[in-house]
């Protein structure tokens, strides 16, 4: 988990110090950052480990680290971000909404860990390499902009519905059954 902070901070130099290669170093570091995301959550729960506190730290580091993969795409490439802008700040402003509404109704940050947002993740990897690499993104980051928003409005459903902060809901079928007070499902490779 602590490998995303470090691979997170290590693109970011690596992007102020314009490093000859740096595209092959970005893929390697966002790829070796998303297998750390998607495997440390696995092994965790496979050595029955995986605890609330821990959950919520990774939510966090998952947050930081791709805030500094966004900001080494910056300082690999403005343009695209200041051309950009209107959509990066609705989709910027969704996210933190859904943080203001957990920190306001549970005094807890998110870890819905919600199946769409885990979607989002991958296309989102998609469209951060694109620009890394090329400078641009067309299809792939609006398709990122609106599964991102659709994603964040689903975190804000689940968080609305639900009556006491829980962590690793599914998705806002699941957030109803708990708000009803019946048991959820969760599959054990993805959010058990």
């Amino acid at each position: 988990m602590y490998l995303r902070l470090l691979l997170g901070f290590v693109l970011v130099v690596l992007s102020i110090l314009h490093v000859d290669g740096f595209k092959i170093f970005a893929v390697a570091i966002i790829s070796a950052g998303l297998l750390s995301d998607i495997f440390d959550g696995i092994i965790a729960r496979r050595l029955n480990i995986s605890t609330e506190k821990l959950r919520r730290l990774d939510s966090s580091i998952d947050q930081v680290f791709w805030c500094l993969v966004a900001i080494a795409a910056f300082i690999e490439h403005p343009a695209f971000f200041y051309d950009n802008y209107l959509k990066l700040i609705f989709l910027i402003g969704a996210e933190a909404l859904t943080y203001v509404l957990s920190f306001a109704k549970f005094r807890k940050e998110v870890a819905t860990h919600a199946i769409a947002s885990k979607i989002w993740t991958l296309i989102l990897f998609a469209a951060l390499i694109e620009i890394l690499w090329t400078g641009t993104s067309g299809l792939i980051f609006d398709f990122c902009f609106y599964v991102g928003l659709v994603t964040r409005l689903e975190i804000i459903a689940i968080l609305v519905l639900l009556r006491s902060w829980t962590n690793d809901v599914p998705t806002v079928y699941h957030a109803v059954r708990l708000r009803q007070g019946k048991p959820i499902k969760r599959h054990k490779l993805f959010n058990g």
